[in-house]
C-alpha cells in the first residue's frame, strides 16, 4: 500500500490552497480573521539546542515506532541549530534530500501499477484521507476559537492558525498566511502558523506510531 497511500499524502499536500481556504471563509468570521496576534519571542540558542534532544527523549517514551521518521527530523534539527555541523547540515538540507526524494519517487512508482494502485482498497485510502484532511482543518479552526475564549487583548489567537496544524509543510501555513492577509494585508501570520504547522508533522508521526504500536 506504499504506493497508494504515499500518493494520497501528497495530492493532499498539493491540494490545501484548494481545500482550506473555503473552510476557513466558512467557520471563521471576517473580523476574527483580522485578529492581529503579537510578533513571536526571541527564542535563546540554548532553547533551539535542548527541543530536539528532550523531543527525541519523550518521542522514544510515548510512541517508539515514530522514532524512524522523528529522530531523522529531530537530528537534522540538531545539526542546524548547533553551529558546529554547517558542512553535515548544508548536505542534507541539499544533497541528500535530493537523493532521498529520487529514490522516495522511484520507490512509489514501481508500486503503482494500474493492477496494484486501482483497487477498492486504494480507492478507499483516498477518501479515508480528504475526510480525516478536512476534519484535522476544522477541529484546528474550531479548537483556536475555543481557546480565544479563555484570552484577552493581545494575547487572542488568530483561529486562522489553527488550519495549519496539519502535516503539510509550509503549505498549510502559507494558506493560513495568504488567507489572512485578503482581511487584512498587513497582517502577516507565517512565522505563527509555522508554528501548529510543525506540531502537526511531530503530533501526526506520534499519534500513527501510537496506532501502529497497538495494531502490532
Amino acid at each position: 500500500l506504499i504506493g497508494p497511500i504515499a500518493i494520497a499524502a501528497y495530492s493532499y499536500m498539493a491540494l490545501v490552497p484548494v481545500i482550506q481556504p473555503p473552510l476557513m471563509r466558512l467557520l471563521i468570521s471576517k473580523e476574527d480573521r483580522k485578529i492581529r496576534m503579537k510578533p513571536p519571542r526571541a527564542v535563546s540558542q540554548k532553547e533551539k539546542m535542548i527541543f530536539p534532544i528532550v523531543a527525541l527523549i519523550l518521542t522514544t517514551f510515548i510512541s517508539p515506532s515514530a522514532l524512524p521518521l522523528l529522530g531523522m527530523l529531530f537530528f537534522g534539527n540538531l545539526l542546524k541549530e548547533s553551529g558546529r555541523t554547517e558542512r553535515l547540515a548544508d548536505t542534507a538540507r541539499t544533497k541528500l534530500i535530493d537523493i532521498v526524494t529520487i529514490l522516495l519517487g522511484v520507490t512509489v512508482g514501481a508500486s503503482t501499477q494500474a493492477d496494484i494502485f486501482i483497487t477498492k482498497d486504494s480507492m478507499m485510502i483516498f477518501a479515508l484521507g480528504a475526510i480525516s484532511f478536512v476534519i484535522a482543518t476544522m477541529g484546528g479552526l474550531f479548537f483556536a476559537k475555543f481557546m480565544n475564549l479563555f484570552l484577552k487583548g493581545e494575547d487572542r489567537i488568530n483561529p486562522l492558525i489553527g488550519a495549519a496544524g496539519v502535516s503539510a509543510v509550509p503549505d498549510s501555513a502559507r494558506v493560513v498566511h495568504a488567507e489572512a492577509l485578503k482581511s487584512d494585508p498587513n497582517n502577516y501570520l507565517l512565522m505563527h502558523a509555522m508554528a501548529p504547522n510543525v506540531a502537526g508533522v511531530i503530533g501526526s508521526a506520534i499519534a500513527a506510531g501510537i496506532i501502529l504500536s497497538f495494531l502490532g
